[in-house]
């Protein structure tokens, strides 16, 4: 926990009221998403027991396994799921765009628009992906054959959850994480993990206190949960006598599951509405272009006859997917700290960034020390901020993200706690290609100007060798073997006499005085 993120705790629970984190909406809210709310069956490993899905608030679909014990009930139900999840992915396939790449000497095809699915929470997204794999290699025919829809189904549902692990992506968001981005409350972690307990804290009923609504929240019996894990006391006095019998009376198991899922599917329809209230951030819609390219490509993956997604990856793909992740979580973290001033007010109370005036500037500065002159401006920047960067450093401003500074001196003017410091900078690039900089693109005096060490700077991906040239250990080829590689030894003959050992010590031994 950050320390603004902890002052932000402290604050709300003195003031009964959450605490914003971000001042704009870091995600993208599609206009028609899909909200799935899944339920598991106690006891059973990854069985689904019912869900609620559908992109109408008013009209929730309730999808429920009569028997979850009963495998061609579970695949009934995943049919029931592929024939809402994919006529939602495959609506999205009618219009294109062209996207210029490889610097305008090519163009690309992708989708005008993609899907978006919202779960509860993070425990709903580890749901979708186990379900994923449980179906996406399931075969449509021979003796335990299935609907066409079930492993098509099981690909969708790893590609979204896969994507859910890169930072930054909407194709697949749950409520929980979503809302604690944006707003701090005065309850834990865990008690954050619990949507209707943080919805409590945001958006209280009318007539309670943040702290009245949190405690009802705790109540299953006046808010069940919100899945996958249902509540014990409801698995034991109605779950289990409607499932006692092998063929279940669905409608009075769909009616006490839907009394379960809506309370839930009402929540998160609240928690949308309130994440609009923000205004979305800068760069949000690069984000979205990403997802959307994202979505592009595997829809042309289905279409080509590609193969699913493997049960686990091999050693190079598993390093150059964890590479991208890593990258994903920088960039993500630049982005969100560029776009929002108060994200970025943590960098600046640790000293990574700063704010202050421009005192100098020489915007004709021309250095010739090199085998040509380049333009190099320097400016002078006063600050009352911690500075905790040295003379070589490089920084970015979020004003001119394509520039950069580099730190030439600090100077700390005298000695006291509000002490103001002196940085010079010398400035090269986003000045055009003359030697005479453009516009507005060196920073004037009297100009207030943020800088810092993060960077929106393209990181190249890691290089990783071909699965064929890695050792056996990491699924290479194995390497020849023959007993003539060994080094000539000699083994022991065990008809011989071996080294003579020396004679044991005589009973008691260990008892005698050291000093007789």
């Amino acid at each position: 926990m950050s320390t603004l993120t902890a002052l932000a705790r402290a604050q709300a629970f003195a003031e009964a009221r959450a605490q914003p984190l971000a001042t704009v909406r870091h995600l993208h809210l599609h206009e028609r998403p899909l909200i799935l709310i899944p339920y598991a069956m106690a006891g059973e490993a990854n069985a689904p027991l019912a869900a609620m899905v559908g992109t109408d608030r008013d009209n929730p679909r309730l999808l429920v396994v009569a028997q979850p014990r009963n495998r061609d009930d579970r695949f009934a139900f995943a049919a029931e799921l592929a024939a809402i999840l994919i006529g939602y992915v495959d609506s999205f396939t009618g219009q294109t765009e062209a996207v210029a790449v490889d610097r305008g000497r090519d163009v690309r095809y992708r989708f005008t628009d993609a899907p978006q699915l919202w779960v509860p929470n993070p425990g709903g997204v580890d749901f979708l992906k186990l379900f994923g794999r449980s179906t996406r290699f399931r075969t449509t025919e021979g003796e335990y054959a299935v609907p066409a829809s079930v492993p098509l189904l099981g690909r969708w549902l790893t590609f979204f959850a896969s994507s859910a692990e890169m930072a930054g992506s909407s194709l697949l968001l749950n409520g929980v994480q979503a809302l604690s981005s944006h707003w701090a409350t005065g309850q834990s972690g865990a008690e954050d993990a619990q949507l209707a307990a943080l919805m409590g804290w945001l958006a209280p009923p009318p007539g309670m206190t943040v702290f009245e609504a949190a405690a009802a929240a705790e109540d299953p019996s006046l808010t069940p949960p919100a899945g996958p894990a249902t509540d014990p006391s409801f698995d034991n006095h109605i779950l289990a006598p409607l499932l006692s019998s092998a063929s279940p009376a669905v409608s009075e198991l769909s009616a006490a599951l839907r009394g379960q899922l809506l309370p839930t599917w009402d929540l998160l329809w609240r928690a949308l509405d309130l994440l609009r209230t923000l205004p979305v951030a800068g760069r949000v819609a690069g984000r979205w272009d990403s997802d959307r390219d994202a979505y592009s490509a595997f829809v042309q993956h289905l279409e080509e006859g590609g193969p699913p997604q493997p049960r686990r990856d091999g050693a190079v793909a598993a390093a150059a997917r964890l590479s991208r992740l890593e990258n994903a979580a920088t960039r993500y973290a630049v982005q969100r700290a560029f776009d929002d001033p108060l994200v970025m007010a943590e960098y600046r109370l640790s000293g990574a960034a700063f704010a202050g005036e421009v005192t100098l500037a020489k915007a004709d500065r021309i250095d010739d020390t090199g085998k040509r002159p380049v333009l190099r401006p320097r400016i002078m920047v006063v600050t009352t901020e911690p500075v905790g960067v040295a003379a070589g450093a490089v920084l970015t401003s979020p004003s001119r993200p394509s520039q950069k500074a580099k730190v030439i001196s600090v100077t700390r003017l005298d000695a006291s706690a509000a002490s103001k410091s002196e940085v010079l900078l010398e400035l090269s690039g986003g000045m055009g290609r003359k030697m005479v900089a453009e516009p507005g693109s060196v920073p004037e005096v009297g100009e207030r100007l943020l800088l810092t060490t993060l960077s929106e700077a393209y990181r190249p991906g890691g290089a990783f060798p071909e699965p064929d040239q890695t050792p056996w250990t990491h699924g290479g080829p194995p390497v020849p073997f023959s007993v003539s590689d060994l080094p000539d030894a000699s083994l022991p003959d065990p008809s011989l006499p071996g080294p003579s050992l020396p004679d044991p010590s005589p009973p008691g031994a260990f008892l005698q005085d050291p000093d007789q």
